[in-house]
């Protein structure tokens, strides 16, 4: 056995996915939950469950993982997944991390350092300083020398936070000051820098895997360039823009970086790819939200692989026996109205059924009846299908959207019907500004829809009300029959029986 008990310091759909990877493994699982969650599936599915304040409460963790007596402590992603403060508190205890180095991941969260080690490792980066910028001049003639646009980036950051695209100098004025302060109240880190914006590439990430004995390979590359706002919301494997010498290229680069910087466990090097040309982006050191299409093309767990990994096991097998087996789409069904600018929809699940059947995967973290709290991320499942290739993948999506009921909240399924019906997204035509010039028109699309839906549903109503009332008027006329033919009755009775 690879460990005994292990925490989850997490919640959600990733704390359900590494419970279950646990359990086939043998190992026993504790979770944390806040007031929020305390009829969470993750919290249902456990072995053993907690209450704690915060899901960074990095004290309070600890004296859930030393009090339920744990092996090991898996961050799973987002919250304290990329915290090196909290992994090495967790080494300290003499509990094991599921995760990378805390040196790696000092490294890995300065966007500048990990770039620095990609040029040692001639690993291909896109153009600007090493340095941060500290004033709005630097940044002026920075930009003057790169040529607009530019992008203005965090140090410490991720997730398209601190991030501005700025074309022109009156706009680099106006974002500086706002990026330097979503940098430190995200990363308590203000340093910002500067690149050269790459406009419409495609987002190309390789999954790799090393363990601890210096073996390093990768599980090939997944494209996530549908995003909106820096976040991404369908991600595929394979890449359909690359070449088979180019998918090799970029992977090799990958495993050559994670070796340069002695990498451990599982991570994610990411890259910009345009014109036959890649560029090393960021080190994502801990599990991805999409690995699981990776999973699906390769047949690898990569959440058991972590676990190995972690107990000190050597890599189970070599890079020559991993292939790329058809090909997987993953779409992130998020509790959010498309209509109204993606805003949050929490509430009741009143109506739940996921769809199943032969090539199709959902890693969910809710259930009929369910209350989505407004506290956390929406992300209310993944929903990933497989199919021998690109076209039945996105065949079998369709299906499987049409299959997917959630009611009581809003989520963006609508949406993904129609990027499912488009025929750039069909043929494969897409970029990091895919859905920034498509919505308009999805949504434009699904408003039209949205106001048959509610006039169809009023209209329905009406005839209800209307079929209602002729109801309750011909059971009224019956009533009044019989009390006429009553009354007849008793008058005759009256009579017959001489009462006056």
């Amino acid at each position: 056995m690879l460990f005994n008990k292990i925490l989850i310091a997490n919640r959600g759909e990733i704390a359900v996915r590494i419970i279950r990877a646990a359990r086939e493994l043998g190992i026993k699982t504790v979770t944390i939950y806040t007031k929020e969650d305390a009829s969470a599936l993750h919290v249902i599915l456990s072995d053993e469950a907690y209450k704690v304040s915060s899901y960074i409460n990095m004290d309070e963790i600890m004296d859930v993982a030393l009090k339920s007596k744990v092996d090991a402590i898996h961050p799973g992603y987002g919250f304290l997944a990329e915290n090196p403060i909290f992994a090495s508190k967790v080494v300290k205890e003499g509990i094991v991390f599921i995760g990378p180095e805390p040196e790696a991941m000092v490294l890995a969260g300065n966007k500048l350092e990990s770039k620095k080690s990609a040029i040692k490792a001639d690993v291909p980066v896109i153009p600007g300083p090493l340095e941060p910028i500290s004033s709005v001049k630097e940044a002026e003639k920075i930009a003057e020398e790169l040529g607009y646009p530019v992008l203005l980036k965090a140090v410490g950051g991720g997730g398209g936070i601190g991030m501005r695209i700025v074309r022109n100098r009156e706009e680099l004025h106006e974002y500086f000051r706002l990026a330097q302060q979503e940098a430190y109240k995200a990363f308590a880190i203000p340093d910002i820098y500067i690149e050269k914006y790459i406009d419409k590439p495609r987002h190309i990430e390789v999954q790799i895997l090393a363990d601890n004995y210096g073996n390093v390979i990768h599980l090939f590359e997944r494209e996530c360039s549908i995003q909106r706002r820096f976040q991404k919301l369908i991600e595929e494997a394979p890449s359909k823009a690359l070449m088979w010498d180019e998918r090799l290229e970029i992977a090799n680069d990958a495993i050559r970086l994670a070796e340069k910087i002695g990498y451990t466990n599982v991570g994610t090097v990411e890259f910009l790819y345009k014109n036959g040309k890649h560029y090393f982006i960021e080190i994502n050191a801990r599990l991805q939200v999409e690995h699981g299409v990776t999973e699906m093309i390769t047949g690898i767990d990569i959440v058991k692989a972590q676990m190995r990994i972690a107990a000190d096991k050597p890599l189970n097998l070599g890079q020559g026996q991993i292939s790329i087996k058809g090909w997987a789409i993953e779409v992130r069904i998020n509790a959010e109205d498309p209509l109204r600018n993606f805003a949050p929809s929490s509430g009741k699940i009143i109506k739940y059924h996921e769809p199943g059947g032969f090539g199709v995967r959902v890693d969910s973290g809710v259930y009929e009846g369910y209350i989505i709290p407004q506290a956390f991320n929406p992300l209310i499942s993944k929903l990933i299908v497989w199919g021998e290739n690109r076209r039945e993948a996105i065949e079998r999506l369709r299906r499987a959207l049409i299959e997917y009921i959630v009611e009581g909240v809003r989520t963006t399924i609508p949406l993904y019907k129609k990027i499912a019906e488009d025929a750039d997204f069909i043929e494969g035509n897409i970029h990091t500004k895919y859905l920034d010039e498509k919505l308009p028109k999805f949504i434009g699309e699904l408003s039209i829809e949205e106001r048959k839906r509610i006039i169809a549903a009023s209209l329905a109503f009406k005839i209800r009300k209307t079929k209602a009332r002729k109801s309750i008027s011909r059971i009224r006329y019956e009533e009044y029959k019989s009390s006429r033919n009553l009354n007849a009755w008793k008058l005759s009775t009256l009579c017959n029986n001489n009462v006056y």
